[in-house]
């Protein structure tokens, strides 16, 4: 499974230190929000997105939270251009459920077995 990396604002709670493998973070987002990252290899069917459709092959997952919502957004590993994930936004009332939303993302889209 794809490894984690954390942002966030001063004085947030830290999230489990990353293990070997670890993408690098991509930055904090704007306004301070929080975010994960996690390197990750879809199965065959890839993952969708908004913008350019099916990416596929080593991606980079990234689970964002700002303003009461949950975002996840992919990029080819070490690429500039980050997607939203269709269907990958939801409200979340409490950032502190941003670690379990993150793991649970990571386990549904990182398939390198198929």
């Amino acid at each position: 499974m794809g490894e984690q990396a954390v942002t966030g604002e001063a004085g947030a709670t830290p999230a489990p230190a990353p293990g070997p493998g670890q993408a690098p973070d991509a930055g904090a987002i704007e306004g301070g929000a929080s975010s994960r990252t996690a390197d990750i290899v879809p199965g065959p069917g890839g993952v969708m997105t908004d913008e350019v459709g099916v990416v596929t092959g080593e991606l980079t997952l990234r689970t964002e939270y700002a303003d009461g919502q949950v975002a996840l957004r992919v990029q080819y590993r070490e690429a500039d251009e980050w997607y939203a994930v269709t269907g990958g936004r939801a409200p979340l009332a409490d950032p502190a459920g941003l670690d379990a939303v993150h793991t649970i993302a990571v386990g549904l889209l990182d398939r390198p077995e198929g």
